[in-house]
């Protein structure tokens, strides 16, 4: 699947934990996209937890979970984070 193929996929497609999780998070379900994380430890859930808790605005917790992911903490803008995430996680980068 690429990234186009994912963005519009009218439902959550079979994937990874941490790609459902953003999924669900464009598509405006913060909060099932935070429970799935708490499923899994990975570090790709660790990397769209940051995310999450970023766009939430919750920095110091975004900061936590950019660490446990080995990634620095994103400042560039929402959407190209979470297409940078998103590319990388369906191998695209």
């Amino acid at each position: 699947m690429n990234l186009a193929a994912f963005k519009s996929s009218a439902g959550p497609p079979n994937v990874s934990i941490p790609l459902r999780a953003l999924w669900h998070e464009a598509n405006g379900d913060w909060e099932k996209a935070h429970d799935l994380l708490q499923q899994d430890d990975s570090a790709a859930s660790a990397w769209v937890h940051a995310y999450l808790h970023r766009k939430e605005g919750d920095i110091s917790n975004a900061a936590y979970w950019y660490s446990r992911a080995r990634k620095p903490v994103a400042t560039d803008g929402f959407e190209s984070e979470w297409d940078q995430i998103a590319s990388s996680l369906l191998g695209e980068t």
